[in-house]
């Protein structure tokens, strides 16, 4: 593990410098994010993982690929680290270069990109090497050759597949995923065209074949819901990690935990009338009673037999502590456990321990069990004459698993025919917890390797945050396409804010008249109330005028008061691109100023303003130099008071790099829903179209704006933008529909603004 280092300063400047030259890549976009990418490795990797890491990035910028594949690594490397563990690092170096010197070169790319995405639905590191090991079958399954000797034509699938592995794994397990890509490969082996809709799900038969699949309760779809369960019923925060539950070649598996975590089957079907959810919660319960109740025991001077015995001894004490708990979870237990038929298992022929163990174990949970077996009455007894004295012991247990082993051993139980049938618990762990070894031996395995404790670093910035990009061609989200960086923006001279507003102050004065208006009243009279929390006398006096005079009176005699208050949240997010440097005339002199200086003055006006109405509101700025650079200043947050440092960060503003929307507005969307409020107001502030150095078509960052106001929406979050842009009805209207602004005479920015969120929040 890398000691905890201060990344300031000449000596991590020339350590930078050493990781640079280890990573012997010219590209200058990587010297750009280089830097923030070393913090967040550093933090997560040991010293031999960040030379791996860097090893792997030095590979990818050297195979004549162009610079993407080494800035997606370098960004979503560290962040699977902390999911996966480093140790997964050579299997996926070793399928990069599988796919380098194979013609799927080109697959590289879009396997990257979606490797965090995958990461998250395959948390571990078995899970993730099924999935590169199918990855690896559809390769050499689906590329082309001569002859069928070399490798010449690339699979025509495997880039869709890659781009779609996210969104398929959402919906299936491992094992479904494997099928479904068997049945595309086995059925368009020739067709390219067909096979490319197959793997990029625009096909009807791959669409239905993914419903095929469809089947079960996912771990991860319910992950936090039992993560809650396991935190509010029984204390415990362990962490749960998904196993196949359809291992190749076909072996059980059984739920366990260990140090890392503990480990549940990634999809359950329903079974018994239980449903997978209630079934996981069931494991769950068992597995939280032996972390609470169970102590280790030794196991050297044990048989297997015994310690088989021992296990369903204990197992059924648990059961017992945890029904005591909750009484509830007995049906569930009674529905999964099976019920042995009392000789279904030939003694002179089959070894029947396991049978049984396992009738002992369904009688000490069903008190309306039908066995008659003398032995298993009188250690059903003992049982729970032991149960009722307390919580018992595990060791006191172990004696009386011993007990009942040596007075119903028989000679037959060490055949190698072992009766299986009705004999497995599903919902029971493996129990390897439950035993320690003087000596390491075949009987104790060594699992997952304890993952390095990640250690905070003094940044400039916070480690980036992945977001999804929607691609309007093919009408689905790019998984982790954006990288984003955050952080505090530098200050400046707050008395420059100060002057700007003395320049407004007869607008600042106009100004609060208006928010004196707008200003939340204690009360507020509802009149004409059939019922209400008082008598309104002059409606009162004048129905009963009408009635004495024989005319209909009114019956709304009655008022009532409610509190005028405003519930109200806002953030304003300010477009910092290069444009807003640009000059533009003002005044009747025909002088000049900058964009960005009006913006300043705007901004400091609406602040003002804000902060006179006292509703809570934030200050952010965005811009970007490709996908991989998203840049979010944060100029003043919620808890910051309208003041000299807030006005400092907005007096040292700058203009620079393009304005990629999308990202920025659903980073601040995460800030805003937040806050507890009735109504939250996104302002965006922009000059010009969403743009970005990487893309080509102008169309892609409208649509992903356009997405992302869907996704405020959703939210329950409004969004309202001002654009300074002549042109803007060309495209706003299709970002934020009616909800845009466009103001043609910059110069009035700064008196419109504010107007503007008045009439928005009146």
């Amino acid at each position: 593990m890398v000691p905890p280092e201060n990344t300031a300063g000449p000596a991590w400047e020339e350590r930078l410098h050493g990781y640079r030259e280890q990573l012997a890549c010219g590209f200058p976009q990587v010297g750009d994010v280089f830097a923030e990418c070393m913090r967040e490795a550093l933090a997560v990797l040991s010293a031999e993982g960040v030379d791996g890491y860097l090893d792997t990035a030095r590979f990818l910028g050297g195979m004549g690929r162009g610079v993407e594949p080494v800035l997606v690594f370098l960004e979503e490397w560290p962040p699977i680290a902390t999911l996966v563990g480093e140790a997964a690092l050579p299997a996926i170096t070793a399928s990069l270069h599988a796919l380098c010197k194979s013609p799927n070169a080109k697959a590289i790319t879009p396997f990257l990109q979606t490797l965090a995405a995958v990461a998250r639905r395959l948390p571990s590191r078995q899970q993730l090497q099924r999935y590169l090991d199918l990855t690896q079958e559809f390769s050499e399954r689906t590329t082309g050759s001569i002859h069928g000797i070399h490798q010449t034509f690339a699979s025509p699938g495997l880039p869709d597949f890659l781009a779609q592995a996210p969104t398929l794994l959402d919906q299936l397990s491992i094992a479904g995923l494997r099928n479904w890509v068997d049945y595309g490969i086995r059925n368009y082996p020739n067709h390219p065209e067909r096979q490319r809709d197959y793997f990029s799900l625009k096909s009807a038969d791959s669409r239905a074949v993914l419903q095929r699949e469809r089947h079960g309760t996912l771990l991860v779809d319910n992950e936090r819901l039992l993560d809650l369960y396991l935190r509010g019923l029984w204390g415990d925060s362990t962490q749960l990690v998904p196993y196949s539950s359809h291992l190749d070649p076909p072996q059980k598996s059984l739920p366990y935990y260990d140090a890392s975590g503990i480990r549940l089957p990634d999809v359950l079907d329903d079974a018994h009338g239980i449903s997978g959810i209630d079934q996981y919660r069931a494991t769950l319960a068992h597995i939280a009673g032996h972390r609470r109740w169970s102590t280790p025991m030794f196991a050297d001077n044990c048989s297997p037999m015994q310690r088989m015995a021992i296990e369903v001894f204990e197992d059924s004490r648990i059961e017992t502590l945890v029904m005591r708990a909750y009484p509830g979870l007995r049906r569930t237990f009674l529905a999964l456990h099976p019920a042995p038929r009392a000789g279904a298992c030939d003694p002179e022929t089959t070894s029947c321990l396991r049978h049984r163990l396992s009738m002992l174990s369904r009688a000490l949970l069903d008190s309306t069990h039908a066995y008659q077996d003398a032995e298993l009455l009188k250690f059903v007894r003992h049982f729970h004459e032991t149960m009722a004295r307390g919580d018992s012991s595990s060791e006191e247990i172990a004696d009386l698993a011993l007990a009942y082993i040596a007075r119903t051993r028989r000679q037959s139980d060490q055949l190698a025919d072992v009766h299986f049938a009705d004999t497995e618990v599903s919902y029971r762990d493996d129990n390897r917890h439950l035993w320690r070894f003087h000596e390491l031996s075949d009987d104790e395995e060594m699992f997952d390797e304890q993952r390095p404790t990640p250690v905070a670093a003094d940044v400039d910035r916070l480690p980036p945050r992945h977001y999804p990009e929607w691609d309007y061609q093919s009408q689905s989200y790019r998984p982790d396409w954006v990288s984003l960086y955050e952080s505090l923006h530098p200050a400046g001279d707050a008395a420059d804010i100060d002057r700007l507003l003395e320049k407004h102050a007869a607008l600042a004065r106009r100004l609060k008249r208006l928010l004196d208006i707008l200003k939340p009243q204690d009360k507020v009279r509802i009149r004409y109330q059939e019922d209400g929390s008082e008598l309104d006398l002059d409606v009162a006096l004048r129905s009963l005028i009408d009635f004495k005079g024989g005319a209909s009176p009114d019956p709304r005699i009655n008022m009532s008061r409610r509190t005028n208050g405003r519930n109200l949240a806002v953030l304003v997010l300010l477009d910092l691109s290069q444009s807003l440097a640009d000059k533009v005339k003002v005044g009747a002199g025909g002088g000049e100023q900058s964009i960005l200086e009006l913006s300043q003055e705007a901004v400091s006006l609406l602040a003002w303003s804000i902060e006179q109405l006292g509703d809570p509101f934030a200050i952010a700025g965005f811009h970007s130099d490709s996908r991989h650079d998203v840049r979010y200043l944060h100029l003043k947050g919620y808890s910051e008071r309208w003041g000299d440092v807030v006005k400092g960060r907005l007096a040292a503003m700058q203009a620079g790099y393009s304005t990629r929307m999308g990202a920025a507005m659903r980073h601040a969307a995460h800030y805003l829903a937040a806050q507890k409020a009735d109504k939250k107001l996104l302002l965006v502030l922009t000059d010009g179209q969403p743009a970005d150095v990487d893309v080509h078509d102008e169309r892609l960052l409208i649509e992903d704006a356009r997405k992302s106001v869907e996704e405020l929406d959703q939210e329950g979050i409004f969004s309202y933008c001002i654009n300074l842009d002549r042109q803007a009805d060309d495209y706003v209207g299709d970002i934020f529909g009616r909800r845009y602004t466009v103001i043609d005479n910059i110069e009035r920015l700064p008196e419109r603004l504010p107007e503007l969120f008045m009439a928005l929040t009146r």
